[in-house]
């Protein structure tokens, strides 16, 4: 099948990408390789998809996926017949900053993207949600049926709206939309901006690692393939519209990812005490019933197995291993 996945040469989209590459499928990716983080770790990424092709041909289109015109090219050059949506401006903080560039390229992008597929008659949408749509939850773990009607960021919000405009496309046009809510992903190629990746560079400089609040808030952290084993599988899954959690169903607070990443490294961590961020959730946590039932998900990397993989990875690309 050929797939087009936006955001392809990020995190998750460049593992995904390599996979799908490696299961057959005609991939093509489009990335805008903005400067939210570094290109040159973007283009790093997409050099590793090259490799997983192996002389096949996988395009790379650099373009933004809110330029109309930029888009309707790339559809007409790929011809699609799935599009996998996983481009966006991430981060809660960030979004307090830049609402505006959030509703952009998270709202108008994925409204642009609808609307090429419905032209083209393009049947297969996925599209990338996020945790954060769950708000300060009352109840733990969030199920895809919670009201999810307070996000407390720009991005949470943004998020919602992609998921809102996703349902009425597939209502509308018989479009078959599949909304994943990806919980903490974490794993080699991690976004600099993320904990993980930032307090590993920091504790391995010996330099203080900064923790908002008391320490008590928790994450659903997920290993990068079991959300990309969570993809593929959405991938096959025929529906008019559903929501699936994919996390790892096991939180972990934030001084426990601390003593994992201390035992992984070797080293101890100097810890400097902020206070509590605007638009932090004091948890997250996946209710992940509905996608072991409906989508054979199955998280299969232990918390601290994956810190491992991680810290080895990250030494590895710092010439430290």
């Amino acid at each position: 099948m050929k797939t087009l996945i936006t955001g392809g040469a990020g995190f998750i989209g460049s593992h995904l990408a390599e996979r799908l590459i490696r299961e057959g499928c005609e991939v093509a990716i489009v990335d805008e390789l903005n400067d939210f983080y570094s290109p040159k770790l973007k283009c790093a990424n997409l050099e590793a998809v090259k490799g997983a092709a192996r002389g096949r041909l996988a395009p790379f289109f650099q373009a933004d996926i809110c330029d109309e015109a930029a888009m309707a090219d790339v559809f007409d050059r790929v011809e699609p017949e799935m599009v996998i949506h996983l481009a966006a401006r991430a981060g809660v903080r960030p979004s307090l900053e830049q609402p505006l560039l959030y509703e952009r390229v998270n709202v108008h992008g994925t409204a642009v993207l609808l609307e090429e597929c419905r032209k083209k008659g393009i049947k297969h949408f996925i599209f990338a949600s996020s945790s954060s749509v769950y708000g300060a939850a009352s109840r733990a773990p969030f199920r895809e049926d919670d009201p999810v009607c307070r996000p407390i960021s720009p991005y949470a919000a943004t998020k919602l709206a992609g998921e809102a405009i996703c349902h009425t496309y597939s209502h509308l046009y018989g479009m078959r939309v599949v909304c994943l809510r990806f919980f903490t992903v974490y794993g080699p190629r991690q976004r600099p901006d993320l904990a993980i990746r930032k307090f590993t560079d920091l504790i391995e400089r010996g330099e203080p690692v900064p923790v908002f609040g008391d320490g008590s808030s928790s994450r659903d952290y997920t290993f990068i393939q079991d959300i990309v084993n969570g993809v593929v599988a959405a991938t096959r899954y025929n529906c008019a519209y559903e929501i699936f959690n994919l996390g790892n169903s096991h939180p972990e607070n934030l001084l426990d990812l601390i003593r994992a990443l201390e035992e992984a490294i070797g080293k101890r961590a100097e810890i400097r005490w902020l206070p509590d961020q605007p638009g932090d959730v004091p948890i997250t946590y996946a209710d992940i019933g509905k996608a072991a039932r409906l989508l054979s998900y199955s998280p299969q990397t232990p918390f601290r197995q994956g810190i491992c993989e991680f810290v080895e990875w990250r030494r590895a690309v710092n010439g430290l291993a």
